[in-house]
């Protein structure tokens, strides 16, 4: 099939690889002249796992374009995966979407054939049978469900596996506004990919509340599993761990994002769960949960900072590994290893921070606060606390070696049991959030309350 996907960022050019490796004629389209110069030239616009080993592959089915009127003339389907930002009262701005969905109306007036539109951006409820299609029929000049199909399919993915997230989906997810452009989309999509998920077909608006809906629940079990972290921290004997294992156990429930660890962030989960309350507001229901889970989620930076105050004063040195969102990508929306080192600055530590791949964004927002370190090992023999709030693979083999620090214990805090604990000298401490003491240190719970920080 002929396919054109407007939008060259770090979805959308993945999506063009998978779908180009799978026999499929694909042109991408940005205005972005250096995103576009670069596919072009089969060489991967963004930093993704797999990429461009992946274009190296299907380089000859591959194009990129700034002229949408030619990628849309060229092609049979036109996904958008364009940016939806989140406006100052939680809701997802369509400009984006809109001005692609232009332009692609604007083109469809010099073509005969039928064409599938397809939008794969994150929207509210309601946009794509909403403004979108408005702007579709008005610029078009077609009528949706006779000579033009919409539909709105969201990709559901996560950064630093991106290809093997579209390669093998749990679902299809497709909201149609009609049979025929349904079926287009799922010809295309059934054969993309390298498993056989189950297909859901629906309207366009059941779509929508689908997709936020989805990771509105995954926060939610998120939030729950480190709730019962926290519940557990403050129980000698008591181990998170071995809860939310028998948990996840039962059918109902499963194990997975069942971890009690750091917060979530990303450019997904927290504003969609804030996007999901925003909606329910608006038509006068209510979304207790999505806003508990929020709240809780803000507060699992006070967790982690006080439970560091029990083990450092401030004026210590303490590090913070992992400053990415997720391993294997180098986004940094609403990272807790940020934010972490971001509060501990503020309150008076000496803050040392090292990632694989974040460093230069994090600098964006940390600035001269902190001290950037290359080599996590180097924080290990420099930090009086080490929190490690990214479960990078690199940070697998770290030893912790006390040799160098007589006269001192090193407190590795490892939020995701990354350490191996072989590789901890007898020296330093191994904490695991989420996991009560054998006794409760009354002078611990002191120094956290006297630097102004909650008792974790």
């Amino acid at each position: 099939m002929n396919v054109s996907v407007v939008g060259l960022g770090k979805l959308g050019a993945p999506l063009v690889a998978v779908m180009a490796s799978k026999g499929h004629s694909v042109i991408g389209v940005d205005l972005n002249r250096r995103a576009v110069d670069l596919l072009d030239a089969g060489t991967a616009p963004v930093d993704e796992p797999g990429l461009q080993a992946l274009l190296d592959r299907c380089a000859d089915r591959v194009s990129a374009t700034t002229d949408i009127a030619r990628a849309v003339l060229g092609s049979e389907i036109t996904l958008i995966i364009v940016p939806t930002p989140t406006g100052p009262d939680g809701r997802f701005i369509d400009d984006f979407v809109i001005g692609a969905v232009r332009g692609i109306g604007e083109a469809l007036k010099r073509k005969p054939d039928y064409h599938t539109v397809v939008v794969t951006s994150t929207v509210m409820p309601g946009s794509t049978e909403g403004p979108i299609a408005e702007a579709l029929e008005l610029h078009s000049k077609r009528k949706i469900g006779r000579d033009v199909g919409l539909c709105y399919s969201p990709e559901f993915i996560a950064l630093g596996t991106v290809i093997r997230d579209m390669l093998r989906p749990d679902m299809i997810l497709i909201g149609e506004s009609d049979p025929r452009a349904g079926s287009v989309l799922e010809r295309l999509l059934t054969g993309t990919v390298d498993n056989q998920p189950q297909v859901r077909r629906m309207s366009l608006v059941n779509a929508e509340i689908t997709k936020i809906a989805v990771n509105t629940y995954v926060t939610t079990k998120i939030a729950y599993a480190n709730m019962l972290g926290e519940l557990c921290e403050r129980l000698p004997g008591a181990d998170a761990d071995v809860v939310t294992g028998a948990l996840g156990m039962d059918t109902r429930i499963g194990a997975k994002y069942l971890r009690a660890a750091t917060g979530y962030g990303g450019p997904c989960f927290p504003r969609d769960n804030v996007a999901f309350a925003t909606l329910a507001r608006s038509l006068g229901a209510r979304a207790d949960l999505a806003e508990a889970t929020h709240a809780l989620n803000k507060h699992q930076i006070d967790r982690l900072s006080a439970l560091v105050a029990t083990h450092a004063r401030p004026g210590a040195t303490v590090a913070v590994l992992g400053l990415s969102y997720k391993p294997d990508t180098d986004v940094i929306e609403v990272s807790q290893g940020v934010m972490l080192a971001q509060r501990l600055a503020e309150t008076g530590y000496h803050v040392l921070v090292s990632d694989p791949k974040a460093m230069a964004n994090a600098h964006g927002v940390l600035g001269d606060r902190v001290t950037y370190v290359t080599n996590a090992s180097d924080c290990l023999k420099a930090a009086q606390v080490v929190a490690i709030t990214t479960p990078w693979a690199a940070y697998r083999d770290l030893e912790v070696d006390t040799r160098a620090l007589p006269g001192r214990r090193t407190v590795v805090i490892d939020c995701w049991r990354v350490v191996d604990p072989a590789r901890v000298a007898a020296g330093a401490d191994l904490v695991y959030p989420g996991r009560g003491a054998a006794d409760t240190s009354s002078d611990s719970e002191a120094a956290a309350g006297a630097h102004g920080l909650a008792a974790a």
